[in-house]
């Protein structure tokens, strides 16, 4: 099939990104690589009468390092980051996480923000933007806002973005001291989507207890989600392989998972406590070796 017709905008400044996504409304939709959206396209799941392409926006393009965050403007290509050391030294979890998404073909292609801002639950971004409490940087007609990755993904492809704001950037908080990070996924195929995933970090103290953890899954849900309990289960508790396999269990007993034609709720509810174990496993692993 062939997408539906529409006009093609290449704005080369944000102020004229947000111009067309407030003359046009929700007829508009921004593209920012499009490797989510031309095949939604091309399928005709969805149309649009403009599709507004921020790939030439010299300001959306950049990766540095602002006030205790790593700051990626949203055009900036996975493949880029991906590759930054910058990203590799500042925000780990983000750079284990890329190269699962897709191919490196998509990834030359598609965005950060791009990924961000589609909000598929399967896709591995978006749990990490959440698990690291990242902030999502917004721009439209009235200016400029924040938004709290808690508060960002709203359902499956939905966000609290509104039709005439766009994604300018976000910001992901860099930990420092003994930390670690941990990700597995599981899918049919390499470069697939994920039936269920898990990315995860943790602080500790001198005693070796978690001081700080954070635990994000995606592919269990109608959006990525926060594994709340399994973080309350073992922060204050010494970094025990017993402790982390009861809290993966009690977390993923607590999630709302979902059945489709890829896998049942009950199957991905097991992957997940699995992974979660594992991930965590892992995050307590490189935490012990940070200065040793």
């Amino acid at each position: 099939m062939k997408p539906a017709p529409f006009d093609y905008h290449a704005p080369e400044s944000v102020a004229d990104v947000v111009a067309l996504l407030g003359e046009h409304g929700d007829d508009a939709k921004v593209l920012a690589g499009g490797q989510s959206l031309v095949p939604m396209l091309a399928l005709r799941l969805t149309r649009f009468e403009h599709l507004v392409d921020i790939t030439r926006v010299g300001e959306l393009h950049g990766i540095t390092r602002v006030n205790g965050s790593l700051r990626i403007a949203s055009a900036t290509p996975q493949a880029v980051a991906e590759h930054e050391p910058l990203v590799a030294d500042l925000v780990p979890l983000l750079a284990r996480a890329i190269p699962y998404i897709g191919h490196f073909q998509i990834r030359n292609c598609g965005t950060v923000g791009g990924s961000l801002a589609h909000a598929d639950p399967a896709s591995e971004l978006p749990a990490v933007a959440l698990a690291l409490d990242a902030t999502f940087e917004a721009t439209g007609p009235s200016g400029s806002r924040d938004i709290a990755a808690s508060e960002f993904f709203t359902g499956t492809w939905e966000t609290a973005l509104v039709d005439d704001e766009v994604l300018v950037a976000t910001r992901f908080p860099v930990w420092e001291g003994r930390v670690g990070f941990g990700f597995g996924e599981v899918a049919r195929r390499s470069g697939d989507f994920a039936l269920a995933g898990v990315v995860a970090g943790v602080e500790l103290d001198a005693a070796d207890r978690i001081t700080h953890a954070a635990v994000g899954l995606f592919g269990v849900s109608s959006t990525p989600v926060r594994a709340a309990s399994t973080e309350a289960a073992i922060t204050g508790q010494p970094a025990a392989a017993d402790t982390v396999k009861g809290a993966a269990l009690a977390g993923a007993a607590d999630l709302h998972t979902v059945d489709d034609v890829h896998a049942t709720g009950s199957y991905r509810r097991r992957v997940a406590a699995h992974l979660m174990e594992t991930a965590l496993d892992a995050a307590i692993e490189e935490a012990r070796g940070v200065g040793a």
